[in-house]
């Protein structure tokens, strides 16, 4: 079911000590790392399966500034900064390229949903703009549709997320960062009430600082150190085509698919808007923390009751560091896409712009893409645990901020002056009375 990821050398021997262990080896981690590294800081990333073997090698590759929450903007113009100058800064291809991306709009609605985006994005000066119908026919022609307009960003591009974070973590090791595959960190060590290591399956790792990059474990290993963290997990649906001719080369997003163009000639096809929401234990213990964006968001998900509760209820939520953990049992998620919603996606697509009617599938995978309350990601200190530092709940957001979010950790575990503004980002918005409690 995975996707074919670029494979890439890693370390076999566990340094004693290193200034900072991250933990994930997903594209926030390996940015981090790649950002450490650079400013000449010792750094070890232990992954507990192989390089972007979850959401980093399995979301569409878009890599955008558009559309972005208001709070999340600074951090996706320097993102895109950042991958714009990818290849040459890691020497090695990412698949990057510039080539617009573009929000499909189908009623005076979707108009004026995006107008309202656009003048809350207006001191930024972005590039986005809203086009007319003749203009939409006139980027994307071939569609059998007269759409109502679009929201269309030129300077916003894609990457290949089988290639990006390989890429960037091999750099990284090239730069001195010691990177893990196969490794698993079961927990934190402490002193005098600060960070002082990080316990691995195959020992410790002495460190003044830890990096939490673990996308959707992040809950559950957070948790067994009593620190809550309100993540859930849905399941997206994606495939890839063969070589297509004469296509759009933009990324672009209807209400009922999404397509961007490969650096194979191919194009990744999902259905926009259709999220699984498997309905698990967590569910019921975070009901009123997901509730508000359930209200606004109960169209894109779809609740599924399957075999996902009983697999999480099964999962401990407590271990000591001495013990095999839970993510040594699972070391890749690697659940199985949702064929049906792949189905709608094509017939969708097909009907718009016919000159898909005859693309032929190459693969298809599902990828469960962890997600806050908020939709916005927490890249922040832990108030009460010196030398924690959490960068997750990307929200599906992770690949295309994944540059300027390995930055800002980065930047906050030298102490630097942080590249973009961490305030909307801390952890301790969702801490309930200001103060860390017991995990929910």
């Amino acid at each position: 079911m995975a996707p074919r990821i670029d494979h890439i050398e890693t370390d076999q021997i566990l340094p004693k000590r290193a200034d900072v262990v991250i933990i994930g080896g997903g594209i926030v981690g390996v940015c981090t790392a790649l950002f450490l590294a650079e400013k000449g800081v010792s750094v070890a990333l232990c992954e507990k399966g192989h390089i972007a073997g979850e959401q980093s090698s399995r979301n569409w590759g878009w890599c955008r500034k558009m559309g972005r929450d208001v709070a999340e903007i600074p951090l996706a113009i320097e993102s895109l900064r950042f991958w714009e100058q990818m290849n040459s800064r890691v020497e090695a291809e990412t698949g990057f390229r510039t080539g617009g991306v573009v929000y499909l709009c189908e009623t005076q609605d979707d108009i004026d949903q995006h107008a309202a985006w656009l003048e809350h994005a207006r001191p930024y000066q972005l590039d986005s703009q809203l086009l007319t119908p003749d203009g939409v026919d006139k980027l994307l022609p071939g569609s059998t549709r007269k759409w109502k307009g679009a929201l269309y960003t030129p300077s916003d591009g894609r990457a290949e997320p089988q290639k990006a974070a390989p890429a960037i973590a091999a750099a990284a090791r090239r730069k001195g960062a010691v990177i893990l595959t196969g490794c698993a960190v079961r927990g934190i060590e402490t002193a005098a009430g600060k960070v002082s290591g990080a316990v691995t399956e195959r020992g410790t790792i002495a460190c003044d600082t830890v990096v939490v990059a673990g996308g959707a474990w992040s809950r559950l290993f957070l948790g067994n150190m009593d620190l809550p963290f309100p993540q859930l997990k849905t399941l997206g649906s994606v495939m890839r085509t063969k070589p297509l001719a004469g296509l759009p080369e933009q990324a672009v997003g209807a209400s009922d698919f999404a397509f961007r163009k490969r650096l194979d000639g191919g194009y990744t096809v999902a259905q926009r808007g259709a999220n699984i929401a498997p309905i698990v234990p967590d569910s019921f213990r975070l009901f009123f923390d997901f509730l508000p964006a359930l209200r606004k968001q109960w169209h894109e998900l779809r609740l599924r009751v399957n075999g996902r509760f009983i697999e999480e209820w099964k999962i401990p939520k407590r271990w000591s560091l001495d013990q095999a953990t839970p993510f040594e049992t699972v070391r890749v998620l690697d659940p199985a896409p949702a064929d049906s919603i792949l189905e709608e996606a094509r017939v969708n697509l097909s009907r718009n712009f016919p000159a898909f009617k005859n693309m032929e599938i190459a693969e298809s995978w599902g990828g469960l893409v962890d997600v806050m309350p908020d939709a916005v990601p927490v890249i922040s200190h832990v108030p009460g645990v010196p030398g924690l530092v959490i960068a997750s709940g990307m929200s599906g957001h992770g690949f295309g901020l994944g540059p300027g979010t390995g930055r800002l950790a980065a930047d906050l575990v030298t102490g630097d002056v942080p590249i973009a503004d961490p305030t909307p980002f801390r952890y301790e918005r969702f801490l309930r009375g200001g103060k860390a409690g017991k995990a929910a």
